[in-house]
């Protein structure tokens, strides 16, 4: 299977375009949220070990800022409520499940699963800011509050078992 196309006038060298996908990451075939939330891994990783959890955590911050922006561009200019090309959100949200634990291959892969498992799944109160808010913040809320679960129970196995 090939690559996703974008809608028509939109280009991937477009900075807002580029950004949204997280440099293409969601223009791959099939399943863009779980590709968007593989490629943040990398990121997260060399950011937690170069700054700890407070440069991830500020990371996280200026990247959902960016995203709201990137994001509504995509909106806008597509026309599409939750593009899925649209992948920053999911980027914005496994750093921020991933915030609580030190930079480690299972703590990672955990909280790639919890991440996955609440954004797909959207519990209350993610499926309501996933129906009601719309445009750039919309795309990215979601998956904000999809992470705050994913961080808790991670927080939680963690401790539990004296970090996995």
């Amino acid at each position: 299977m090939g690559m996703r196309t974008l809608p028509e006038g939109l280009r991937i060298w477009n900075p807002a375009i580029l950004l949204a996908t997280w440099f293409g990451t969601g223009v791959l075939p099939r399943a863009p949220g779980t590709w968007g939330s593989a490629a943040a891994l990398p990121f997260a990783w060399a950011i937690h070990t170069a700054f700890g959890w407070q440069g991830l955590a500020l990371a996280s911050i200026l990247v959902f800022g960016i995203g709201v922006w990137a994001s509504e561009v995509y909106v806008r200019q597509s026309g599409a409520e939750d593009p899925g090309p649209v992948v920053i959100d999911e980027v914005v949200g496994q750093w921020l499940v991933l915030i609580p634990v030190a930079p480690d291959l299972l703590h990672y892969l955990v909280g790639f699963a919890l991440f996955r498992l609440f954004d797909i799944t959207k519990p209350w109160p993610v499926s309501w800011a996933d129906r009601n808010v719309k445009g750039g913040l919309g795309v990215m809320l979601d998956d904000v509050l999809a992470a705050i679960y994913g961080a808790i129970i991670l927080s939680i196995v963690a401790g539990y078992w004296g970090g996995l």
